[in-house]
């Protein structure tokens, strides 16, 4: 889930020049573990998360699932700030000391690829728990190694929407229909109608953070780097420089409230500050606990920029998945855990849609009940049915090891165009300090 998004990186650890030379990315696994039968069913299995009321949670209906089904089996659900697993993760793999680490793992999207190439053989190759046919390929793309192993199962779905509150919408003089298949450009057409008969910012934006940028730039297929995730494309890079550009108008126009961190974010949709939301699907529980709004949102696909070819209205903020940690005694049978559960199990994911509004990247859950159902917050719209519909079209990138660190030197570059610097000039130095980071 996105809320991590708001905190910045931990320094990432010593990379391991020698284990590069000899090991894999994810280490190979001869202990068995698919749920076939050949996969012990008893053990105690320790689990690591953030966020108690999203990944936490899933977890633990994961294991109360498992358990059902294997009584034999105890799986414990530690929940920890992403930070402290990041900064303990980095310690073990840089000492080769495992004690103290847990059977399974949750990973960011973003940091994945720094585990496996800063430190190859530490996770092990879950190709034979994940098929690649049955989940998302843009979600199967971040964890899968050099050699094309996929090192973990695929978590949740971090597809961008555009939330919106049709009350707003209605008096600047549009019309649901008129928030489909939105460009950028009009969007900040409609933003400046919105404030002039409302009073409301059509949405928030915290210089500290880029998503706005990430969204717009993987809509079109482009990110910080190329697609071997090591070459930096900042300079030439179209759906960077257009994106840049939007969010500048957006400024410019008026349109956009400022914030810092996350809950001064959704403090501005809960109070109804700000006309929409563009963000990902994670949010939609965040919106609806604001009760007495109930009827008032709706959800349409994110705009997509317009004067970019390749650009979509489909793209992904954020996003985790499971990893099982290749020194782990009890590697087989956190294998037949994630086998059991989020590899496979539709009835619990569609379960976990209606208790904690997850979205996954299984793709045989867009069928299910929870997700063809209507929700009444949103005028009964079957937002999650939309949802798992966009998750299809993401346009996979390789978001590489670098992407909080580059962030470190975009943020600034970002600013600085806001304030009126040359675009070029910026991009040419963002290039250069990118390039720096990756050279190390």
């Amino acid at each position: 889930m996105k809320k991590s998004g708001w905190l910045r990186r931990l320094c990432a650890g010593l990379l391991c020049a020698s284990m590069a030379a000899c090991c894999s990315s994810c280490a190979d696994d001869d202990r068995g573990g698919t749920g076939n039968g050949s996969a012990p069913t008893s053990g105690t299995l320790t689990v690591w998360a953030w966020d108690d009321n999203f990944n936490v949670r899933a977890a633990r209906a994961a294991a109360d699932a498992y358990q059902r089904a294997n009584p034999d089996a105890t799986v414990q659900v530690v929940s920890m700030a992403q930070d402290d697993i990041v900064a303990k993760l980095n310690t073990a793999f840089s000492a080769g000391n495992y004690k103290g680490l847990p059977d399974i793992v949750l990973i960011e999207d973003y940091r994945i690829q720094s585990y496996l190439q800063s430190y190859p053989g530490e996770l092990a190759d879950l190709s034979d728990v994940t098929d690649p046919q049955a989940f998302m390929d843009y979600k199967l793309k971040v964890m899968t190694d050099t050699d094309g192993r996929i090192c973990g199962v695929p978590f949740d779905s971090g597809v961008c929407a555009l939330f919106y509150r049709t009350d707003y919408i209605e008096q600047a003089g549009y019309t649901r229909e008129d928030m489909n298949d939105l460009t950028w450009e009009k969007y900040i057409e409609i933003g400046r109608a919105v404030r002039e008969k409302t009073g409301h910012a059509m949405l928030t934006l915290d210089p500290n953070d880029l998503s706005q940028i990430r969204m717009m730039m993987q809509s079109a297929g482009a990110w910080y780097v190329g697609d071997d995730g090591q070459t930096v494309t900042i300079r030439d890079n179209t759906a960077l420089r257009e994106a840049i550009l939007l969010y500048k108008q957006m400024i410019d126009a008026g349109i956009a409230t400022q914030v810092s961190g996350w809950d001064p974010f959704v403090k501005a949709f809960q109070d109804g500050a700000v006309a929409t939301v563009p963000t990902g699907c994670w949010i939609a529980p965040s919106i609806s606990q604001a009760a007495d709004q109930s009827g008032k949102w709706a959800v349409a696909p994110l705009p997509r920029m317009g004067n970019v070819a390749d650009a979509t209205h489909y793209t992904n903020l954020g996003g985790c998945a499971w990893y099982v940690v290749a020194h782990s005694p009890n590697a087989a049978l956190a294998k037949d855990f994630l086998s059991k559960t989020f590899a496979s199990d539709g009835a619990l994911l569609n379960q976990l849609a209606a208790d904690i509004g997850l979205v996954s990247t299984l793709k045989s859950v867009s069928t299910m009940s929870n997700y063809s159902a209507g929700v009444e917050f949103y005028g009964g719209q079957a937002i999650f049915q939309d949802f798992a519909r966009w998750t299809e079209q993401i346009p996979p990138v390789n978001y590489g090891q670098f992407t909080y660190d580059i962030e470190e030197v975009m943020t600034g570059t970002v600013q600085s165009v806001v304030n009126g610097a040359d675009l070029d000039a910026a991009l040419d130095s963002a290039q250069t300090q990118a390039e720096a980071i990756i050279v190390g």
